[in-house]
């Protein structure tokens, strides 16, 4: 395997290294200035448009989507570098439109929405002048397993009836926020995973509401936020499935692979800052008399973060280059071993970082907090670890049972 950036790659890992330096990590605290000055923390910070078209003007748009039509056209193996990068700032993949869940959404419109739909939403999301949601977990069940969703779409002559209740739908505070990717069930009679459709559900549709914004360890993520989302007897255009009736569970299968997957490069890049940031505390720090770089116990915190991230990016690398080649349903097994490996280690990483930090660590004078309270986040989207692990075992048992035949 060769991990050696294209010079393609290489040019854009420069220009975004220096644009995250120059641009996105000083205006962090900018950022965080005019959400707080605003009338309503559910407003936009102008410095995020500024950052944004400048972002477009360097050319560091988009680069997450390989659909040359309407992305850069890179691999998942080329854009590894360029997510991590970008994983160094809560703001920055905003900035350069690879945000998640619009990156999953518009892969979705991408790969299988029709031309309309396309030119609807897609092309709005791409430009970043829309944001979306995604509409798939539901509080009244364990969602971890899809075909337990119960929300209901239902065929009525030319319109489809939704109704359910939904939460933890990324991104429905954003007052940019205008279409919801639903998933619920048109046929509960089908096969297991046949029972499940998606449906594109703009949120001015009367019927439906926003319950409330939910906190993750009592951020809220303003402006963005995660919104508990009720849908009553809402009607839309039969033309707004996607795909087609029973293609949901395929849909949020192919959906969830490059967004597993780019969960886990901003992980690593989130690590490296916290990394960077301990290295830079106690090599300034005095305690006892002297540095806290030379107490025994933090060289040895230094150490084992460096290698860990070393082992987290090698095996997202790998994972990153079988769904390049042999898709990602081959790849599955190493997009689950990643899923779990990479949030795992940028969490103990940051837990070293805040301990060598003190006090101010746990504050919000320094990222560290709140990049655990988000990282920590990630052992439960897209599938907890529990359910990758079980998964992982399953093929590797298989894997042996076929051997022994």
């Amino acid at each position: 395997m060769d991990f050696e950036p294209s010079e393609k790659v290489k040019a854009l890992e420069a220009k975004l290294k220096a644009f995250m330096s120059e641009v996105v990590i000083p205006n962090e605290k900018v950022y965080q200035a005019q959400l707080e000055a605003g009338e309503s923390r559910w407003q936009i910070p102008p410095i995020m448009e500024e950052m944004k078209e400048q972002a477009k003007a360097a050319g560091l748009w988009n680069l997450f989507l390989p659909n040359e039509r309407y992305g850069a056209g890179l691999t998942n193996l080329e854009y590894a570098p360029l997510a991590e990068i970008m994983g160094g700032s809560p703001i920055a993949p905003e900035v350069f439109n690879c945000n998640a869940p619009d990156t999953g959404n518009m892969e979705v419109l991408a790969e299988y929405g029709n031309e309309e739909q396309q030119q609807m939403w897609l092309l709005p999301l791409l430009d970043g002048s829309i944001r979306s949601c995604f509409s798939m977990t539901e509080p009244e069940v364990a969602s971890s397993d899809a075909t337990n969703i119960q929300a209901s779409i239902v065929r009525d002559g030319d319109e489809y009836i939704i109704n359910g209740r939904k939460w933890w739908s990324s991104g429905a505070g954003d007052p940019r926020c205008k279409i919801a990717i639903v998933m619920g069930k048109t046929d509960p009679t089908a096969a297991r995973h046949e029972q499940q459709s998606m449906i594109l559900v703009p949120l001015d549709t009367p019927g439906v509401k926003i319950e409330r914004v939910l906190n993750v360890f009592g951020y809220d993520h303003a402006p963005h936020g995660h919104a508990e989302i009720s849908y009553n007897n809402v009607r839309v255009p039969a033309k707004n499935i996607l795909w087609g009736e029973g293609k949901g569970f395929a849909i949020a299968q192919g959906r969830l692979g490059p967004g597993r997957i780019h969960h886990c490069m901003r992980s690593i890049g989130m690590a490296e800052r916290a990394l960077e940031l301990m290295v830079d505390r106690v090599s300034n720090r005095v305690a006892f008399g002297k540095r806290l770089a030379d107490q025994g116990v933090i060289r040895e915190w230094i150490a084992d973060s460096r290698i860990e991230i070393e082992q987290a990016r090698l095996l997202t690398l790998k994972a990153a280059d079988m769904m390049d080649k042999v898709g990602n349903k081959a790849a599955r097994k190493e997009i689950a071993m990643i899923k779990v490996v990479a949030p795992n280690v940028a969490l103990r990483v940051i837990d070293r970082a805040i301990q060598a930090f003190g006090g101010a660590g746990v504050s919000d004078d320094f990222p560290l907090a709140a990049a655990w309270a988000n990282i920590r986040t990630l052992r439960l989207a897209d599938g907890p670890d529990e359910v990758h692990r079980d998964s992982i075992a399953r093929m590797e048992l298989k894997a042996a049972a076929k051997k022994e035949q």
